[in-house]
């Protein structure tokens, strides 16, 4: 299956979850947010939400500064 994950186009494994696409893109453990198809997916649900054939992720990570 297909997926934009970030912009970019990605071959996924049916079944991936969100956890699987931010530990993919190499996403740090803690500031991080995740947006799929649009909608913020909390974090304690990352494990369970597949993404699904043409889905469109958005990982997301604070920055800090001023």
């Amino acid at each position: 299956m297909r997926a934009q994950v970030n912009g970019t186009a990605r071959d996924l494994v049916d079944g991936t979850s969100v956890a699987a696409v931010v530990s993919l893109v190499g996403a740090p453990e803690k500031g991080v947010a995740v947006a799929l198809d649009g909608a913020v997916v909390p974090r304690a649900l990352w494990d369970s939400t597949i993404v699904p054939d043409g889905g469109v992720v958005e990982v997301l990570t604070a920055v800090q500064g001023g």
